[in-house]
């Protein structure tokens, strides 16, 4: 008496991923049916080149209700945000702006925050937006002719550190690290760090809109030229006469990292939608 799963005849198959052009090993045919008693003589199954092709935009790796938690995404959101900048700018100093940027901040503890950065003739401008409330909550003002150094470079953390990232950034400074305070150094709130650290945005690869305002060698083809014009006239008080621009690992002393680890998992650092609380 015959059970199930002794059938003859057929054999196990491999599922392969598709554009996948090199045959497998059991993609056999049997023979023609219609003659029995012949040995049956396998043939390779004639596999023809995928023809799928992938599209950035959107990324086919990227789940769009992901990218949604992100109110930056929200549509006007970011549209918003330029006109208010510009409103500002334009009321207070009247400068000339040479583009927007999304990326994202990494601080000296390693926590991850969301900035939108405005380069103009004569300034570095490091905001924070609330998407939410669609309102700027922190404006930092850098004179472009006080940067003295760009390093830009993968992210290096000392050895015995327990919260590393992998990706590369661009640190930007207009002060001397040797002379902050240890103060300062170790005080994951402090305003005093002389310099800036940034990569590219979580949302980047979710429209050709982000791809460009979210592109770190964007920001830094534009950056670059600006402080070289700041620095050919400077004020009285500007001492710098050149740019140094550096390709080299862009250090970031955290040992432990526990806050960061929290933070950036559970990307604290961010406009997002944290889900219902209610029923």
């Amino acid at each position: 008496m015959s059970t199930i799963g002794s059938f003859e005849g057929f054999q196990p198959v491999s599922l392969k991923q598709e554009g996948d052009d090199q045959p497998s090993e059991t993609d056999q045919l049997s023979v023609d049916e219609g003659d029995p008693g012949k040995d049956p003589m396998p043939k390779q199954i004639s596999r023809q080149p995928s023809v799928t092709k992938s599209t950035l935009y959107p990324n086919p790796y990227h789940r769009p209700y992901i990218s949604r938690k992100y109110f930056v995404t929200r549509p006007g959101a970011i549209e918003t945000a330029m006109e208010d900048l510009k409103g500002h700018i334009a009321k207070t100093s009247g400068e000339k702006i040479q583009g927007f940027w999304l990326l994202t901040e990494i601080d000296h503890w390693n926590n991850e925050k969301e900035r939108i950065l405005l380069v103009t003739d004569k300034n570095l401008l490091i905001c924070k937006y609330d998407f939410i409330m669609l309102s700027c909550v922190q404006l930092q003002r850098i004179p472009l002719g006080a940067v003295y150094r760009i390093c830009l470079g993968k992210f290096a953390f000392p050895g015995m550190s327990l919260d590393k990232r992998q990706g590369e950034g661009i640190r930007i400074y207009w002060g001397s690290p040797e002379q902050q305070s240890l103060l300062s150094r170790w005080n994951p709130w402090s305003t005093e760090v002389p310099y800036a650290t940034f990569t590219e945005h979580p949302i980047r690869h979710t429209s050709e809109k982000f791809l460009e305002i979210c592109k770190l060698s964007g920001f830094t083809s534009k950056l670059v030229p600006a402080i070289q014009n700041a620095l050919k006239n400077p004020s009285g008080s500007e001492r710098q006469k050149r740019l140094m621009v550096l390709t080299e690992p862009i250090l970031i002393e955290t040992y432990m990292g526990l806050m960061s680890f929290i933070g950036n998992r559970n990307k604290l650092g961010y406009s997002l939608a944290r889900g219902s609380i209610g029923f």
